[in-house]
């Protein structure tokens, strides 16, 4: 629909099927978990997790002592070697890789290491490698796990929000979308651009007290909310012969120096006051209280709008515009004018792919498609939740 972040049926992005394909790969994510997490089960976690660290106990001693324990080294190096690795690789025979740790033992057991002993010792305990990489392996899936759990999650989100903007494309479906509805735009239009120019020269040429007691007429109407003046600037325009003068010469004059401004007003001080502190206010009013919406308000609504617009419209307007403004409340009054103006809503409201959707008459298929995949979604989330 129309509006920051809202995505269409065509967006590149498409919430349903990214949803669809978030909930798969989650799916995936936490089944590969489970197998791993299986295996581990079976072969006991604390088997497992023994055999990892006498792996790397065991490397960390070849590291460690290789240099100084080869060929004719340090002697004593290669006692406090043969100790540590001993240890390091003293498995019970019922334990994991306990033929690795066995066989790298006897890869050391000499009097006189090389380092083709120290690179055997390592290639022996290649099988109880196996148990770090599981380890490792339980921990990358577990990380993907989460992170494509986080990722449906908010999948789910986005496919919650495009399947409410389904809906409501849905809901506009009733709208004739082959009506003319520049039988509303074009004298709308018309009749804002006029007003418009009318409410500027009125602003430039009637006096600040003309200007003062229109809005404030303006804003005695329900339909009409006009901005009233602040009471300090309106107290001065009414009680000072300044406030014989246009608004944008009342705001000249706050600029002139003060020696300058005593040519054109006896209280220089209450301008600046007054006048001054105000200039927001004075350089924002505009016709936009006078105009018409688009799209238009229901019938009733409009027809009554226009009855409290025409005597002030009159006031500023020629007469052509206040004819407009006529013609428009005529069209508010006719049979046809819903059937215009909810079409000229639903445009306004939907992008050209919703739009296009109500067109080729397939909106209701896909929210049913956004439906079951939220459903997919759901389900899979429920399914996959680890405690």
């Amino acid at each position: 629909m129309s509006g920051a972040g809202a995505t269409t049926d065509a967006d590149e992005a498409d919430p349903v099927r990214e949803a669809g394909e978030a909930a798969a790969t989650l799916r995936e994510r936490y089944d590969g978990l489970a197998r791993i997490e299986a295996r581990i089960a079976d072969l006991g976690r604390d088997r497992i997790e023994t055999a990892a660290d006498a792996y790397r106990r065991a490397h960390r001693v070849l590291d460690q002592y290789e240099e100084d324990a080869i060929g004719t080294g340090d002697f004593g190096s290669y006692v406090q070697f043969r100790g540590e690795f001993g240890e390091a690789v003293d498995a019970a025979a019922d334990a994991l890789a306990a033929d690795a740790f066995a066989a790298a033992d006897e890869a050391v057991d000499k009097r006189r290491l090389s380092e083709a002993d120290f690179a055997a010792a390592r290639e022996a305990l290649e099988p109880a490698g196996e148990y770090v990489d599981l380890l490792a392996d339980r921990d990358a899936a577990l990380d993907d796990y989460r992170a494509a759990r986080k990722a449906a999650r908010e999948a789910k989100k986005a496919l919650d929000a495009r399947l409410d903007e389904l809906r409501a494309v849905a809901d506009m479906a009733d709208a004739d979308l082959d009506a003319d509805v520049d039988r509303l735009r074009e004298p709308i239009e018309s009749y804002t651009d006029a007003v418009r120019e009318a409410f500027d020269e009125f602003y430039e040429s009637a006096s600040a007290r003309d200007a003062f007691a229109f809005l404030d007429r303006a804003d005695g109407t329900p339909f009409v909310d006009a901005d009233v003046p602040p009471t300090d600037l309106r107290e001065y325009v009414d009680e000072y012969e300044a406030g014989e003068e246009p608004l944008p010469t009342l705001l000249e004059y706050a600029d002139y120096s003060n020696s300058k401004l005593e040519h054109y007003v006896d209280d220089p001080g209450a301008l600046r006051t007054a006048v001054a502190v105000h200039r927001t206010y004075v350089e924002r009013l505009d016709a936009e209280p006078l105009t018409l919406d688009w799209p238009p308000a229901e019938g009733d609504e409009l027809a009554y709008e226009i009855d409290e617009l025409i005597p002030l419209v009159s006031r500023i307007a020629d007469d052509e515009t206040v004819a407009t403004l006529r013609s428009v409340r005529d069209l508010a009054r006719d049979e046809e004018y819903e059937r215009l103006r909810r079409a000229a809503a639903v445009r306004d409201a939907l992008d050209d792919p919703e739009l296009d959707l109500l067109d080729r008459g397939v909106i209701d298929d896909r929210v049913r498609e956004a439906e079951r995949t939220l459903s997919v979604v759901e389900d899979v989330l429920a399914e996959t939740k680890r405690e």
